[in-house]
Parts: structure tokens; sequence; C-alpha cells
């Protein structure tokens, strides 16, 4: 079964620069929330307008699923009910740094609680660590075939 996957964490933390690389890595969608804010011309950032940006993001993702697409989408999702609200199949929490370079944001962040995250990384990792979690996210994949 085609899969739903979050790379969540604060600006900074590598969100896209992992899921580019595992775009690469699995051949699957990929979406970043910077690109779909542009589209949408929504840059407000307040409590509805990221649960607006998680909606939004549910919906192309849920659409790529929908067509056999296993899709990453990448933002920064701080809030226990912004990631409820995007409904991953597989999440992966990027605690990498202690705070991001908007304070706003690190004042709205909300850690996963336990159990949470399905996948949590603390540090950057090197290209063949990304190649081997990539094979491991495919395997989830197959296993739910």
């Amino acid at each position: 079964m085609k899969k739903k996957i979050l790379v969540y964490g604060l600006p900074g933390s590598g969100k896209t620069w992992l899921s580019e690389r595992l775009q690469k890595t699995m051949g699957c969608s990929w979406f970043n929330a910077d690109k779909i804010r542009e589209m949408a011309n929504d840059w407000n950032f307040d409590q509805n307008a990221r649960s607006r940006q998680a909606r939004r993001m549910r919906n192309i993702a849920d659409y790529e699923k929908s067509v056999g697409h296993t899709v990453i989408c990448d933002f920064v999702c701080p809030t226990k009910l912004t990631r409820e609200i995007f409904e991953a199949d597989i999440t992966i929490y990027m605690d990498t740094i202690r705070e991001g370079r908007f304070e706003d944001t690190n004042k709205m962040f909300e850690k996963p609680e336990f159990g949470e995250p399905t996948i949590h990384i603390t540090q950057f990792l090197s290209d063949e660590k990304i190649n081997e979690l990539g094979d491991s996210l495919l395997e989830m994949e197959k296993n739910n075939d």
C-alpha cells in the first residue's frame, strides 16, 4: 500500500534536505510546504493558518496516494493538531536543532509525545544512511500490500 509520509520539525532542521534525497531514493512524489504556500499565496503563520496549511498538504498528499503514489510532504507541522490534520501513515521527526530561526514558531512548536513519530532523527544523515532509510520505507510499503 502506498504511504503518506510527513517529514516535520523546526525551520532549519533539515526537512527539505532529507525529503529531497528520500524522494530520489524512493522514486516517489514530494511536496514542500514553502512551494505550496507560494502557489496559494498564503504567508500567514498563526494557528489558523498552520491548520489551513496542514489541510492543504493533506489534500495534495491524499490525492497522490489515491492515484497510487507514495508521497513525502515536508513542513513544520508545529502542533499535535496540525499533525493530526495531516494524517500521515509515517512520520519522520527532524529533531536536529534546539530552536529555529523564527521565535513565534519556536514558541508554538510542540515536540511529539512518546510514540508519536514513526522515525526520530537527531542528526543529519549521510547519503548512505538516507538510502538505507529510503529502502526501509519502501520495505514498509511493500509489507503492507
